[in-house]
């Protein structure tokens, strides 16, 4: 009897002791003490997921955690990803909470507003239907009444603080009843539609004096501060030339009054520029809210400076401001409005819509304010990823100068020490000089030199036509005139005068600086390859480094103008790096259609199949019914340092380069244009491969005989429709070389939006450059497996982009692409699925 109470209870002490091992091998009842905690830590925010043999050696490492088992180190990491995840999670949910809840009210305010304009126009209408019926005297003697309701400000007295403060006070009035109220008649932006994703709500008027534009949207900043970037307007708004604020006076409520005169550049060399004598208006309303309102003093005179201003065309601005609310949780709802008369008899007739046309009005400006300010926002939280270094304020700082640049070189105003030399008797091509613009960081001494250029384009979509430009240089550049210019700024012995004869490789390699956050401008920097001819300095680089911004890459944004804007810059540039802009403009105008929805409608169709023919494989022919005749303005402007003996000299090559230039555009225009009638000049996806219609084919095909499903869901087998199918697919595609170092030659949309890269430039993508140490080492035994059995399903992991973010996928599936033959394996093929920046 005692012997089975003996072996019943070393039973129970077996099970027990065998229970508690399994609970401690389960995660359970452990406790850790704060110094095991503070270690464990210092190694998480060092590496968030050990390997098995850096556990271990933290374990011998620290002798505090010698009693704890491996498995319950791995565990501890586990919980506290999983912590930090949820922590990340919640803090994103909060964000979007708020952000969702100031949005719905932004939204219900403009239902409110909406509901309140369809009341008095059904009010109006009947209005009119009564006046129809009454006596011809009634109706004149309304009509003469209303003629008599204008307000007529301009005949206020603007010489005394006493006037300054009525017309301060009826500018707040008028400029709040076009904020929040019904005084313009505004519709919805084309192609910009509210949400919660979206920048902002935008509206332009459909029936107003002059043209007018409207924002609202919600901004992560103080009122204070929003104020002050927004009334710096030559910080954001980019034609701005000048902003003096000549007086400033006390109001009421802590306000100020303020006399301002405002320089605006001209968009082309076929306009003169504007200027603007403003009374601004900032105050405070009872709900804390603050206001920034503008507008003319007068419609012609008034404003200093008469003498520099005869380059100008006076605008008149109607009231306009900024409205910035505070809003619970913090940060801010904005509401800006711009209304202004530009003048539009004082440009040739063809270039009229520009200056009749809100929706420039809301690109140039409207948007541009609110996109600024949110673009601050998020650097100011640490959102933006830096370029090679350089902080966001210096990235825009060059931009900035970069543009600047340009228009002083396209408007040549006298002030600026520019005039005009006498022409060859052609005038297609205006060179202008500037002795006084140099620096002593360039080498060269005797000034700058301007040859330019304005003409019009039909049926040519402007973004199409830049990112041409962008992406094939070689086909309108001349690596030796851009080597000259590239001299300027290079404080070597090598630098000329004195042309070296040099070969262009045909190598430009795009290297991304930055880019806004709705990716509407990038900053690059480009490095063009050169090679020495003969034997003389074998060993001299060549290369010429360029600082570039692009923007208006976007063919579905309404009324933008895209640029291609470009300096050269020595290979180590400075922040404050001597910079002498060249480039291109092209602005599109209004097109002659008596219905701007279908107008719209046909533009996104057609500048969308020649953006899937320009990008992704050759050009297909467009009927009449599909085409819509567009216009767009190109200017064009090239600077050249020179030396006071050979000014002659430059403007000869200069005026001769930018006529070739020109040749070169129109032609790769015709090429690109639905109307034209030469072959497309879109290169090949690879020098070798084959179109990309019939590598779309083979892509599919191989996905099909390998894996035994459709890769795209269409239906489509062959032709372009497999191609668009295939270019549109919801995961990153791409496409690399079997070679010893796997080089990307082709990716769809997505992929090419994962790798934040563009269809030309991701052939200078290599494979290993997608993946840290660990994700090479996890891909590469996989490509025997893809070898031999022609497909490979990897699983989740972390890869990083050209622009140094890193990207997340659920899983990737590798395969063998055939050609046609089902035998000559012609690339490798992977999909990302469900990717996402992390």
């Amino acid at each position: 009897m005692a012997m089975v109470a003996q072996h019943q209870q070393h039973m129970e002490t077996t099970s027990s002791s065998s229970s508690m091992k399994h609970q401690l091998d389960n995660g359970k009842y452990v406790r850790y003490t704060a110094e095991q905690v503070e270690a464990l830590e210092r190694v998480y925010s060092e590496c968030p997921k050990p390997s098995s043999l850096r556990r271990q050696q933290l374990i011998r490492e620290c002798p505090i955690l010698s009693n704890i088992e491996p498995k319950q180190i791995k565990v501890w990491f586990q919980n506290r990803r999983c912590r930090e995840k949820q922590r990340k999670e919640a803090s994103r949910l909060q964000t979007v909470n708020r952000k969702l809840s100031a949005m719905n009210k932004l939204l219900m305010e403009e239902n409110d507003r909406l509901q309140k304009q369809v009341s008095q126009l059904v009010y109006e209408n009947g209005h009119m239907r009564q006046q129809l019926h009454t006596a011809s005297a009634v109706t004149d003697a309304s009509c003469e009444s209303v003629v008599t309701t204008t307000p007529q400000h301009s005949l206020r007295d603007a010489n005394n603080p006493a006037g300054l403060l009525s017309i301060a006070e009826e500018t707040l009035a008028e400029f709040l009843s076009k904020a929040t109220g019904t005084a313009v008649d505004w519709v919805q932006m084309p192609g910009m539609k509210p949400g919660p994703d979206s920048v902002g709500i935008f509206a332009i008027s459909q029936s107003c004096s002059g043209v007018a534009a409207r924002a609202c949207g919600l901004v992560s900043l103080e009122p204070t501060k929003i104020v002050e970037i927004l009334k710096d307007r030559t910080s954001w708004y980019r034609d701005c030339r000048n902003l003096e604020v000549l007086t400033m006076l006390p109001a009421g409520n802590g306000g100020t009054i303020e006399l301002v005169y405002t320089q605006v550049y001209a968009p082309t060399t076929l306009a003169p520029a504007r200027d603007f004598w403003t009374l601004r208006y900032t105050t405070s309303l009872d709900n804390g809210s603050l206001v920034v309102c503008e507008r003319s003093l007068s419609g012609s005179g008034g404003g200093p400076h008469a003498a520099p201003s005869a380059q100008f065309v006076r605008g008149e601005m109607l009231p306009s401001g900024y409205l910035i609310r505070p809003c619970d949780g913090g940060g801010s709802i904005i509401h800006i409005v711009d209304h202004l008369n530009l003048e539009a008899w004082s440009v040739p007739e063809v270039l009229r819509p520009l200056y009749e046309s809100s929706k420039v009005v809301a690109q140039k400006m409207t948007i541009a304010a609110l996109r600024y300010i949110r673009q601050i926002a998020q650097e100011s939280s640490g959102e933006v990823v830096y370029g090679l270094g350089r902080q966001p304020a210096v990235l825009r700082t060059l931009s900035q100068r970069l543009s600047r640049g340009f228009n002083d070189a396209i408007n040549g105003f006298n002030d600026d020490g520019w005039s005009l030399m006498s022409c060859d008797g052609a005038e297609d091509v205006i060179v202008a000089i500037n002795s006084t613009k140099n620096s002593n960081s360039l080498s060269f001494l005797g000034g700058v030199l301007c040859a330019k250029a304005s003409m019009l384009f039909q049926n040519v979509p402007p973004a199409v036509l830049v990112r041409f430009l962008r992406e094939h240089r070689s086909e309108w550049a001349d690596f030796n005139v851009d080597a000259y210019s590239a001299a300027s700024v290079k404080a070597s012995p090598y630098g000329y005068p004195g042309m070296r004869p040099t070969r262009f490789t045909g190598s430009q390699i795009i290297m991304p600086l930055g880019q806004t956050i709705e990716h509407e401008e990038m900053l690059e920097v480009i490095r063009l390859e050169g090679h020495a001819v003969g034997q003389e300095d074998p060993f001299v680089s060549r290369d010429i480094h360029l600082l570039q911004l692009c923007s208006g890459v976007d063919e579905n944004a309404v009324g933008a103008c895209s640029e291609l804007i470009f300096a050269p810059i020595d290979e180590m540039f400075p922040d404050d790096a001597p910079l002498i802009p060249s480039g291109f403009r092209i602005i599109p105008l209004d097109p002659k259609s008596g219905d701007l929805k279908d107008a719209l409608a046909t533009t996104h169709r057609t500048t969308l199949d020649l953006t899937s023919s320009l990008e992704v494989g050759p050009s297909t022919n467009h009927g009449p019914a599909d085409t819509l005749t567009t216009r767009s303005v190109l200017t064009i402007a090239f600077q050249f340092p020179f030396e006071n003996n050979l000014a002659d000299s430059v403007a000869t090559m200069a005026r001769q380069y930018v006529r070739s230039v020109i040749n070169s555009v129109q032609r790769v225009a015709m090429a690109i244009s639905p109307l034209g009638m030469s072959p497309s000049l879109c290169p090949k996806v690879s020098p070798g491969s084959p179109e990309a219609v019939t590598l779309a084919q083979w892509i599919c095909h191989s996905y099909m005989y390998h894996l035994g499903s459709d890769l795209v869901s269409s239906g489509s087998v062959a032709g372009e429709s497999l191609l668009k199918d295939l270019w549109q697919h919801q995961d990153a595609i791409l496409c690399c070389s079997l070679k010893s170092l796997p080089v990307f030659i082709f990716g769809n949309q997505a992929g090419l939006d994962m790798l934040e890269t563009s269809l030309v430039a991701l052939q200078d993508i290599t494979l290993d450059k997608m993946f840290d140490d660990a994700g090479r080492k996890a891909l590469f035994p996989e490509f025997a497996k893809i070898m031999q059995q022609g497909f490979a399903y990897l699983p989740g992991g972390i890869c990083m982009s050209t622009m140094g973010r890193h990207i997340s996928y659920e899983q990737a599936i590798a395969w063998k692409v055939l050609a046609a033959d089902e035998s000559t394996v012609h690339c490798l093929a992977f999909s990302f699925v469900n990717w996402s920046f992390v």
